[in-house]
C-alpha cells in the first residue's frame, strides 16, 4: 500500500509571456477505477500503490531588476502505474479501507503541489531565478518524500488503525486549512470533497 513517488519532472522554459501566474488542479477523491496498472507479482507487503507525478515548469521575463516567473505546477495521477491487487482487495469494506490509505498518498502529493504554488507565488526572483526555482522545488520535494515514508511507516501500510486514523485527521486539517487563506490557491465548497482553484 505504498506510494511510488515518481521522479518529479523539472523543466524550465524561457518564454516571454504577458503575465505571471500559477496553475492548480482541483483536489479529488480516489476511486477503484483510478488503479489501472498491473499488479506487481510477488509483492506480499503491499496490496495497492498510488503513483503521482508533479510537473514543475515555468517561463520567465525580465522586469527591471527582477524576473516575473509564470509557473505551471501540475499534479498528475498516473492511473496506469497505480495498481490494486483485486484478488486480495475483494470486499467493499476492504476496498474502502485500502482507498482511504491510498488517498493519503494522493493527499501528500496534492499538499506538495499546493506548497510549491504558495512558495513560488511569494518569492521574488532575481538573476539567480533558475537556481532559486530549482532549490525551492528540491527542498519541498524532499519534505514530501519524507512525509510519504513516514506515512507508510507510521500506519504500517494501513495495518495500524490508530495511526491511520491519526493521519486521516492530519489530512483533514491540512486540506481544510487550504480554504482559509484568502482563497489564494484553493478553496473548498461547504460540504464538498472537492477543492477548487479560486485565485
Amino acid at each position: 500500500m505504498g506510494k511510488r513517488f515518481e521522479k518529479l519532472l523539472y523543466a524550465s522554459l524561457l518564454l516571454l509571456i504577458f503575465s505571471a501566474s500559477a496553475s492548480a488542479q482541483p483536489f479529488r477523491r480516489l476511486t477503484p477505477s483510478d488503479f489501472r496498472g498491473a499488479t506487481r507479482p510477488g509483492n506480499v507487503a503491499e496490496v495497492a500503490e498510488t503513483s503521482c507525478t508533479i510537473e514543475y515548469a515555468y517561463s520567465a521575463r525580465r522586469e527591471n531588476d527582477y524576473y516575473i516567473l509564470s509557473f505551471n505546477i501540475k499534479l498528475i495521477m498516473n492511473n496506469d502505474q497505480s495498481w490494486m491487487d483485486r484478488s486480495r482487495v475483494n470486499t467493499p469494506a476492504l476496498t474502502a479501507e485500502i482507498l482511504k490509505h491510498e488517498q493519503g498518498h494522493y493527499n501528500i502529493s496534492y499538499l506538495e503541489q499546493q506548497e510549491l504554488l504558495r512558495t513560488v507565488s511569494h518569492t521574488v526572483f532575481r538573476d539567480n531565478y533558475k537556481q532559486l526555482a530549482g532549490a525551492i522545488f528540491d527542498r519541498i520535494d524532499a519534505k514530501y518524500r519524507q512525509l510519504n515514508l513516514d506515512y507508510d511507516n507510521d500506519t504500517q501500510n494501513s495495518m495500524n488503525k490508530v495511526q491511520q486514523h491519526s493521519w486521516d485527521a492530519y489530512f483533514a486539517r491540512a486540506l481544510s486549512s487550504l480554504s482559509g487563506r484568502d482563497n489564494y490557491y484553493a478553496a473548498a465548497s461547504e460540504g464538498s470533497t472537492t477543492l477548487e482553484d479560486n485565485r
